[in-house]
């Protein structure tokens, strides 16, 4: 029998014609027609020759660094020839990440984080002038610019170029190499700002090849210290929950390497190491490597050994200097400065290590995690990522196997075969700085889910992933539970003055404290009076400075007062 076969397509290069067709009409704005170099004076001009209606456009948009001129030149092009754009980007940052919508140029995103911009974001939603794809963590969307959301157009940032196009993207190489691969490898255009045009480049860090277009613009782009924290803010309900987190589970499971999420409960954690962790003899046996930013909250645990490695996501504004000088702890080529990639330290965040901290704004009764709270949708980055078991990790720790052996409802899934487990933390008050209630019944995701037109609610951290949860009432280990009965219980018996705390059984809370399910501060031995800012081991940005030996310059936001 003969099955007839029909050809489905006869053109395989529309994609590659396409690119030639785009780039041609970008070349007469290059200096001389011929070199990839275009006056910013054109930028304008090049991104209405190069991009076209409904074009998917990928823009940095990362956690630090920002490709600031060339989102404040999308917002100037002619609506009338650039619009209905699709922009996928890590995060939405700059206002001007807003307005390209707001002018209706873009009309559909798929993004990880909008924390500086969330409250826009949401209103911009509301108001029915932007659409969400989804709502990613970092990893998730970097995998799909390489399926089945790869950009047409990527408008990237570096430090510098040279003639050629080669890149030197200095300490903030963040999420540069997972774009460019992906746009420029499925014939799309990318055009990268730089402050300037040397001769010589300290390294290279992405090949000219991949570039079509270079813009120069004479000054440095602006880059966000998304992660610094000043001491002289953390409270003292961030040192008690932090000494939780140290003696209930750094030192309990031999944490020796995590990721700290963003704020000022992590923060305070950093500070507490060289303190409080120095003063249980835990130096040397929790904490040791990380996957961070440059966190400045932690030079002292650097300057007084505790830690060994870290590998960054992105770099933190004054940092660089104090980076470069040990580079025994960071990851630093020839040329003196940070090597970052959000891609690969995202990766190592799954699968290489044993820990991850982080806070949130609301947590349900089954412990189900999300930042999407009513009039702020703020996305995830790479929390979702980092707080996950990973399914596919096959090396094991002492953390890992501890906690794996606890796992209560685990034999009930496998059977007696040993496994391991990621510890997910989640640490919140129980109530925010204006009274409003962190722990509830259902989460605000649900309405988000309406609001926004998603399929499922933007949950950051799935409830069956989380194993700990910290208030400053206590700690609850919920991957002791035996049944989803027994996790509400012991969230409630944590959830203090709140309607889901007020709904907690005594009785049923004794015996979860009986068994170390539920620790109180009485459990671990520790006295709330102890638990003030004198136990920081820095309390001001200038003891931070200090702690460098006058390395670390602190950002120019941070020496104005700063608004609650």
């Amino acid at each position: 029998m003969s099955i007839p076969v029909t050809a489905g397509r006869k053109d395989w290069e529309s994609g590659r014609q396409e690119y030639k067709k785009r780039v041609e009409r970008g070349k007469p704005l290059t200096k001389n027609g011929s070199t990839k170099i275009v006056d910013s004076d054109n930028a304008v001009t090049l991104l209405e020759a190069i991009i076209q209606p409904g074009d998917r456009v990928a823009i940095e948009g990362n956690n630090q660094k920002q490709a600031d001129f060339l989102a404040d030149c999308l917002c100037r092009v002619d609506k009338s020839k650039v619009n209905k754009l699709h922009m996928v980007q890590s995060v939405i940052s700059r206002p001007s990440h807003c307005e390209i919508f707001e002018r209706g140029i873009a009309e559909k995103v798929d993004f990880s984080f909008s924390g500086p911009q969330s409250t826009q974001v949401s209103r911009l939603l509301q108001e029915s002038k932007m659409q969400v794809g989804e709502i990613h963590t970092y990893l998730e969307l970097f995998s799909r610019y390489f399926v089945d959301l790869t950009p047409r157009v990527a408008l990237v940032v570096a430090a510098r170029a040279d003639q050629d196009g080669n890149l030197y993207t200095g300490p903030n190489t963040e999420d540069t190499p997972a774009i460019v691969e992906a746009t420029h490898f499925k014939q799309g255009i990318v055009i990268a700002e730089v402050e300037s045009i040397v001769d010589k480049l300290p390294r290279v860090d992405i090949p000219g090849d991949w570039i079509d277009f270079i813009i120069p613009t004479g000054k440095p782009c602006y880059i966000e210290p998304l992660f610094t924290r000043d001491p002289s803010r953390i409270r003292d309900v961030n040192v008690l929950i932090g000494m939780m987190v140290i003696k209930g589970i750094y030192r309990e499971y031999g944490v020796r390497s995590l990721n700290h999420g963003i704020g000022y409960a992590t923060a305070a954690i950093e500070l507490l190491l060289p303190t409080y962790a120095q003063q249980l003899g835990l130096r040397g046996k929790i904490c040791t490597h990380w996957t961070l930013n440059p966190h400045p909250t932690l030079i002292p645990a650097i300057e007084l050994g505790f830690v060994d490695s870290v590998h960054c996501f992105g770099s933190e504004v004054g940092m660089e200097e104090y980076v470069a000088a040990r580079p025994d702890i960071f990851f630093v080529g020839p040329d003196g400065n940070l090597r970052s990639n959000r891609a690969f330290s995202q990766a190592a965040g799954h699968y290489a290590v044993d820990a991850f901290v982080g806070a949130t704004l609301q947590i349900d009764r089954y412990g189900n995690s999300s930042t999407a709270v009513v009039n702020r949708i703020a996305g995830f980055g790479g929390a979702p990522n980092m707080g996950c078991d990973a399914g596919g990790r096959r090396h094991s720790s002492e953390a890992w196997v501890k906690i794996g052996k606890e796992s209560a409802m685990m034999p009930s899934l496998i059977g007696d075969m040993p496994r391991g487990r990621k510890l997910v933390v989640q640490m919140v008050e129980t109530r925010g700085p204006q009274g409003i209630q962190c722990l509830v019944d259902k989460l605000d995701a649900w309405d988000l889910m309406k609001q926004a037109g998603l399929k499922v609610p933007p949950v950051m951290i799935y409830g069956d992933a989380v194993t700990q949860i910290v208030t400053e009432v206590g700690l609850a280990h919920l991957h002791k539970c035996a049944s989803l009965q027994e996790r509400e219980a012991a969230i409630k018996a944590i959830a203090g003055d709140t309607d889901l705390g007020k709904q907690a059984d005594p009785a049923e809370t004794a015996d979860l404290r009986q068994r170390k399910i539920v620790q109180t501060c009485e459990d671990l031995e520790i006295d709330p009076r102890d638990a003030n800012r004198s136990l920081l081991v820095a309390q001001t940005m200038d003891e931070l400075v200090e702690w460098s030996g006058g390395r670390y310059k602190v950002p120019e936001q941070f020496r104005k007062p700063q608004k609650e």
